[in-house]
């Protein structure tokens, strides 16, 4: 079956709890295609561990799950096929890995957006929008705002439909 949707790669921001993940998983539902999710999260505590249960629980059966903290290309290159359509839930949260590892931020984040045109299948990227509120107070806090808002503009800037989510409602700003 043929994916209704019209752009391969798909970018939805919001912010936390504004729906961008439900509306994504049910972008991924109307194209009829086989459904790969991958999960950039880690569970460090209880609290995590319940967010990550209800998430799974919330999405249903009908998806293959990929548990990706921090090498997302590689996943992506392996996972996108024409008969496929990837959900990468979330950017942020794939940004905060590669700080706690001490990675090159920018850098894997370029590659990233680079590749997408490439990618065999649509893709449908969830992300945090944090570029909203005030500037943090701290170092750490400052430089994961900064990679997340380049990140997203290079993804963005790639992408063929973006869809900005507040209160369960989408705005599309892209495609």
């Amino acid at each position: 079956m043929k994916s209704t949707r019209t752009g391969k790669i798909t970018l939805v921001l919001g912010g936390a709890r504004s729906g961008k993940s439900r509306f994504s998983e049910d972008l991924a539902r109307a194209g009829g295609l086989e459904r790969h999710y991958i999960a950039t999260s880690q569970a460090f505590d209880e609290e995590m561990h319940a967010r990550i249960a209800q998430h799974r629980a919330d999405r249903g059966d009908g998806w293959v799950t990929h548990e990706v903290p921090l090498l997302l290309l590689s996943a992506l290159q392996q996972v996108a096929r024409p008969e496929r359509i990837v959900l990468v839930d979330c950017l942020t949260l794939w940004v905060t890995n590669l700080m706690m590892a001490e990675a090159e931020v920018d850098r894997e984040g370029a590659a990233l957006a680079e590749s997408l045109r490439k990618l065999a299948g649509p893709v449908i990227f969830v992300s945090n929008e944090v570029g909203l509120g005030i500037v943090p107070d701290n170092r750490m806090a400052r430089a994961f705002r900064d990679h997340a808002g380049r990140l997203h503009q290079a993804v963005a800037a790639v992408a063929d439909e973006v869809f900005f989510i507040a209160a369960g409602l989408p705005l599309k700003m892209k495609g």
